[in-house]
């Protein structure tokens, strides 16, 4: 191993066994892959987290916030962790490694790639169906069911965005983390069958076996395989619906708060007071990521100083995107008494971090923060980055001679993109630019401008004459300006961004794509097999008792 001081200018360059005795060691670690995040999907580290070198100045204050923690680099090989290093250093971090030979050198010491994004966590829903049974029932059974009017209620798991985009017909939007607080609202009587789905298997497992934990009087089963098989078996689904389940009444909520202390009990969640707290905080040398599990609207309207917003269910099943830092401490609050209950227990049997709840009693008179989370980090380092507005852009795009890249996610791209923009990866930008002629004016989009500003800032800095699109696309579309859609103008692939099942229009091909997606995802748990430092423990949840409905544990 090379070593390096905090203060050297060269970073210190890890073999794969350092690596690995890093990760059976004691302490914090987080491993950022700083490839384009559609390259990442294709095969990384199964412990690290997708942080690709042109958004690290967004990503990196949430995903690693300790500037002394221990972070190793991981590229292709060609020198991209090293710029990404040297960029981190700027932002102040002083203990960062580059894992030796890349992805290329990790393979040739014997260890495993995963494909796939938020493996971790899907595997671990794959872990559960197979070590504790989760019953589940198939699409065709499900059809039937309805059709003969069966006492059921199917809950969909997902985020209300995905809900909304499709369902199945007559399914409540019901997001993991309001699982246990809403369900007494949709399935007071407790012969109703009780369906959990989501769009493949892992929220719709991990749903099901968080009722199950929970101790709900009724029958409850995952839709196996999700919408996919609904598909797949020839049905169609909703667009467009809002079914929100509703808030718990007095009774319900009280009922929903039993379970949910039973099922942090279980699993050994630890609670914090104010002292503890600020105890924890106050400790140098730890990190500790608070989050906020209630819904998005909830913590708009008031939250608590510092904390961040990640709804219960997502931090569970994306959790590489919340915290990459392994070893660090999660806090996670809540008003209600149930939703930071029953996804701390969750958290702590993924394993990984050290686990707490912090009961919130919000008191009149508490210090809230009303909207959204600011972005830190990226402000102080892209204001000066040269913008233009939306109406002088379109301008520009009248006089010709101006080429506007849109950067950052080529399927938002195929849905609507700024008429006249072309879709480059900012990973592949450089080599775009350096092939325009000499007079083209260049102006940058992304989603609401930030990563335009970013890249068109360092872009600014190497001597290449840049534009930004001030407020991004969102802008371009509030303005009512012209738009486009479709793939038409994407110039680097799927290499910005990892393409789901979903995406593919072609019927043939998505069910294909569905297909092997769910073998994909089967097949983890036997792959997990092979991993010892992932640290899945399953001491907060039960087997389910068996029912007589028809429905099976898969």
């Amino acid at each position: 191993m090379t070593q390096a001081s905090p203060s050297s200018s060269s970073p210190a360059v890890l073999t794969p066994k350092d690596l690995l005795g890093l990760l059976d060691a004691a302490g914090e670690l987080a491993i950022l892959d700083v490839r384009p995040h559609g390259v990442y999907a294709r095969g990384h580290l199964l412990l690290s987290a997708s942080a690709p070198y042109w958004n690290l100045e967004l990503e990196i204050d949430r995903l690693a916030p300790r500037r002394d923690a221990q972070l190793v680099l991981v590229d292709d090989g060609d020198g991209l962790a090293g710029r990404a290093a040297r960029k981190l250093a700027a932002l102040g971090y002083t203990r960062v490694a580059l894992l030796e030979g890349g992805i290329a050198g990790w393979q040739a010491a014997g260890q495993q790639l995963f494909s796939g994004t938020n493996v971790l966590s899907k595997a671990f829903g794959e872990v559960l169906e197979h070590e504790l049974g989760t019953p589940s029932i198939d699409a065709a059974d499900l059809k039937q069911r309805l059709r003969r009017g069966d006492k059921l209620v199917v809950v969909d798991s997902r985020t209300p965005e995905e809900f909304a985009n499709f369902s199945i017909p007559g399914a409540y939007s019901l997001p993991g983390a309001e699982l246990v607080y809403r369900i007494g609202e949709v399935a007071p009587d407790p012969d109703t069958l009780v369906v959990v789905n989501c769009a493949g298997r892992t929220r719709s497992i991990v749903g099901a076996q968080t009722l199950i934990n929970a101790g709900i009087p009724n029958e409850v089963v995952s839709l196996r395989d999700g919408t996919m098989a609904w598909l797949l078996n020839g049905d169609t689904l909703d667009h467009g619906k809002i079914r929100p389940a509703p808030a718990p009444s007095a009774r319900t909520l009280a009922e929903a708060r039993a379970r949910a202390e039973r099922v942090a009990s279980r699993a050994s969640v630890d609670r914090l007071d104010d002292a503890g707290l600020q105890r924890l905080l106050s400790q140098p040398g730890r990190t500790v990521y608070r989050f906020d599990v209630r819904d998005r609207q909830e913590y708009l309207a008031g939250h608590l100083p510092g904390w961040r917003w990640a709804p219960g269910g997502q931090l569970v099943q994306a959790t590489d995107e919340y915290a990459a830092t392994r070893g660090a401490h999660i806090v996670l609050a809540d008003w209600d008494g149930v939703r930071a209950l029953t996804t701390a227990a969750w958290l702590a049997q993924l394993g990984a971090f050290q686990v707490h709840v912090y009961p919130v009693a919000l008191r009149p008179g508490a210090a809230l923060e009303t909207g959204e989370e600011p972005v830190r980090v990226l402000r102080a380092h892209v204001e000066d980055a040269p913008a233009v507005a939306p109406t002088e852009l379109a301008r520009w795009l009248e006089e010709g001679d101006t080429a506007v890249f849109d950067i950052e996610n080529s399927v938002a791209y195929t849905r609507r993109h700024i008429a006249g923009a072309r879709f480059v990866g900012a990973h592949a930008l450089e080599k775009t630019l350096a092939a325009l002629p000499a007079a083209t004016r260049v102006v940058l989009t992304s989603a609401d401008g930030l990563l335009a500003h970013s890249v068109a800032r360092e872009l600014q800095s190497e001597g290449r004459a840049v534009h930004a699109l001030r407020g991004g696309n969102r802008a371009w579309f509030d303005a009512g300006l012209e738009t486009g859609a479709g793939r038409e103008g994407i110039e680097t692939g799927e290499e910005d961004t990892w393409y789901g099942p979903y995406v593919y229009r072609d019927l043939a091909e998505r069910d294909a794509k569905f297909r092997a997606y769910l073998d994909w995802e089967i097949g983890l748990v036997a792959q997990l097999e092979r991993e010892p430092r992932v640290g899945i423990n399953l001491k907060g949840s039960l087997r389910a008792e068996p029912r007589q409905s028809g429905a099976s544990a898969s």
